[in-house]
């Protein structure tokens, strides 16, 4: 089992920036992909950025690229979301989730989230205008 718990999130102006963390625990080296996704009331779930826990390639939603970065430190099992040039659209719980079993549907889309297996409890990010 693996556990994954995000911190970072608050409330910041348009424009600003913020970093996530997820913290992950237990056979964290049991994990294929990591990626970070966020859901705003009302909205579907949306996946954001990911990346290969054991190696490189990372994937970024249009939405996002260019503003938000992905990056990992496996020495200490956590992965980040470096996010700028926040906009109020960008309001929403944000999750990290994990795959283990890259067999159940990652490779058709790796940010659609039926493939992972591990979440985290989120952590709210508001932005204001």
């Amino acid at each position: 089992q693996v556990q994954l718990v995000e911190s970072g999130g608050g409330s910041v102006q348009a424009g600003g920036s913020l970093r996530l963390s997820c913290a992950a625990s237990g056979y964290f080296y049991s994990t294929y992909y990591m990626a970070w996704f966020r859901q705003a009331p009302g909205k579907e779930r949306e996946g954001l950025a990911g990346l290969y826990t054991g190696g490189s390639g990372t994937h970024y939603a249009d939405s996002v690229k260019g503003r938000f970065t992905i990056s990992r430190d496996n020495a200490k099992n956590t992965l980040y979301l470096q996010m700028s040039s926040l906009k109020p659209e960008d309001t929403a719980m944000y999750y990290c989730a994990a795959v283990t079993d890259p067999s159940r549907g990652f490779f058709n889309n790796p940010l659609g989230g039926d493939a992972y297996d591990h979440w985290g409890p989120g952590t709210q990010v508001t932005v204001s205008s």
